[in-house]
């Protein structure tokens, strides 16, 4: 099933090589987003019955979003320079790859508990994949990845982050990437591209899997958490009141999990997509410069309960790079407040679909209930 009224034939043979898959049941279904992945789709749902394909989930396990909504309106804000705000949550919040945080709060500490607990009950050490894992928590990360202080339509103002489990997630998928295909070599098992292997339920390979993917997109929820945290902080500080939060939705777009669809339980993996049962609340950010939503999930069966999770990408990062200049990012940033740096050159809002376009293919998937247009945005290199 395809809700992708922009798709390239490349996205959509992809799609259909991994639909072809003997467990998966009853149907893929490709949210309006989709475009080329690693193995499976982004912007795929993938039920699947006795079998996991760990790439259809995704290397950043988890990735997802996490949005507050303040009691501070647009007037609030208005006339001020926001540079020293956006300055503040750069330093609060460490971005980029390869940045720690070494800024170990009362908050961060009470986090870093509960994940090491997870960890001892799923019976395996994170530090086997990253050392550095316990600093990885409360950082951003680069790529598509952000931070956005947001108005919506009525003047209400929005915080609004995007990111997941950070290295040590990445690591722990690529690893079990890597377990499920030497398991297809040891079955002599040949498939139509090699990041469709997968592991089967009831091994032992499936178990372990299972339990980090977990570990993974906890540390991923909290990761929002914490940097959330921060974020209220650095707003308080520049408003001089404290934040009081009318509403706070977090929710992943990367993940498994098991779910009832058409009278059998499933592993439903979403890789690039959000959870769309319905009146469940979720987040669909736009790129850097564009609209981003607050959405009501409407429970359409026939996309398994799901939704697009962004605007999906239109052009390679390397082709972006050769399409675009600093200026056009300028001029598509203008009235923003942003670091100004061509390293961005490969997120501006022209390497990305028409959020507007995706949401419009999405009107039998969400209901709208919030547009967001930021006035601040942070990114990594």
């Amino acid at each position: 099933m395809n809700w992708a009224s922009i798709l390239e034939p490349s996205t959509r043979a992809q799609a259909e090589r991994a639909s072809r898959m003997p467990f998966i049941y009853p149907h893929l279904a490709l949210m309006p987003d989709a475009h080329l992945g690693k193995g499976a789709t982004v912007g795929s749902v993938i039920p699947t019955l006795g079998a996991i394909m760990p790439a259809a989930v995704g290397v950043d396990i988890g990735c997802g979003m996490i949005a507050v909504r303040t009691q501070y309106l647009a007037d609030d804000f208005a006339h001020r320079d926001l540079r020293p705000l956006r300055e503040a949550i750069e330093k609060a919040i460490p971005s980029s790859a390869g940045s720690y945080n070494i800024d170990i709060k009362p908050s961060t500490a009470t986090r870093l508990v509960e994940l090491r607990q997870l960890a001892k009950d799923a019976d395996f050490d994170p530090a086997s994949y990253a050392a550095n894992w316990e600093l990885q928590l409360g950082t951003l990360g680069s790529g598509n990845h952000f931070i956005e202080v947001s108005i919506d339509e009525e003047n209400a103002v929005w915080l609004f982050l995007h990111s997941g489990s950070r290295g040590v997630g990445n690591k722990i998928a690529t690893h079990h990437i890597a377990v499920a295909q030497r398991q297809m070599k040891r079955w002599w098992i040949t498939l139509a591209d090699p990041d469709l292997a997968y592991l089967v339920d009831g091994t032992d390979e499936f178990r372990k899997y299972i339990h980090e993917l977990r570990w993974a997109q906890q540390f991923a929820l909290l990761n929002r958490e914490e940097m959330m945290d921060r974020l209220n902080f650095c707003v308080a500080m520049f408003m001089d009141d404290e934040i009081r939060e009318q509403e706070r939705i977090n929710c992943h777009h990367n993940f498994t999990q098991k779910e009832h669809h058409f009278g059998k339980d499933v592993w439903l993996s979403r890789k690039g997509a959000i959870e769309a049962t319905a009146g469940k609340p979720g987040l669909i950010p736009g790129s850097m410069g564009t609209a981003s939503y607050v959405v009501e999930g409407k429970g359409n069966r026939l996309a398994l309960c799901s939704s697009p999770h962004g605007a999906g990408r239109n052009f390679s990062r390397s082709a972006a790079r050769k399409q675009f200049t600093i200026g056009d990012l300028r001029l598509a940033m203008k009235g923003i407040e942003y670091r100004d740096t061509d390293a961005f050159i490969d997120e501006i809002p022209g390497a990305y679909k028409d959020i507007d376009h995706v949401m419009a293919d999405a009107d039998d998937l969400v209901t709208i209930k919030h547009t967001l247009h930021q006035i601040i945005n942070v990114k990594g290199d």
